[in-house]
């Protein structure tokens, strides 16, 4: 995501997120931070019709937006931006990934749970419609399992599989 993507991305945003909805200068506010953040867009025909975004201060990494215009559900692409963010969630060396999710979401939460997501908490009400949010993680294993230093000798731990367990669609 740049900042070209901001107007286009917010739009979808208040599309999609009415009643919870950032701000546009969340969103740029977000992308000024790239040390701790990283934003990513996916675009069919030159339109973009998902965003996702990850703020990372280890050991976390958190989930802060994941998003799929409801005509192109069921092609991927949530599968393919949720998989940019853990990998980015890898390179910065997070232990876990957290994420909240609306509890009447059962299809976000069967992706998040293809990818070993676990629901390890409620937050009641958290949205502002009163909806709960459920907190998941994803453990990625601690720094020196995950992913070595640079110019750190290899330790033979391989990486925890994120491999869907179940067809790719989400």
């Amino acid at each position: 995501m740049t900042a070209a993507d901001i107007p286009a991305v917010h739009e979808l945003e208040c599309r999609l997120f009415p009643v919870d909805a950032w701000p546009l200068q969340m969103f740029v506010a977000e992308l000024a931070q790239a040390e701790t953040r990283h934003y990513v867009v996916a675009e069919r025909s030159g339109q973009i019709v998902g965003y996702a975004g990850l703020m990372c201060i280890r050991p976390i990494a958190d989930v802060q937006t994941i998003a799929v215009v409801p005509e192109e559900e069921g092609r991927g692409i949530g599968s393919a931006l949720l998989t940019e963010l853990i990998g980015e969630s890898r390179l910065r060396r997070a232990e876990d990934v957290l994420l909240e999710v609306r509890a009447d979401n059962p299809r976000a939460q069967q992706l998040y749970h293809r990818y070993g997501f676990e629901q390890i908490h409620v937050r009641p009400r958290y949205y502002r419609d009163g909806v709960d949010a459920l907190i998941m993680r994803l453990r990625l294993g601690a720094p020196e399992t995950a992913a070595p230093e640079p110019g750190a000798p290899e330790t033979g731990a391989s990486e925890p599989d994120t491999t869907p367990r179940e067809a790719d669609r989400p």
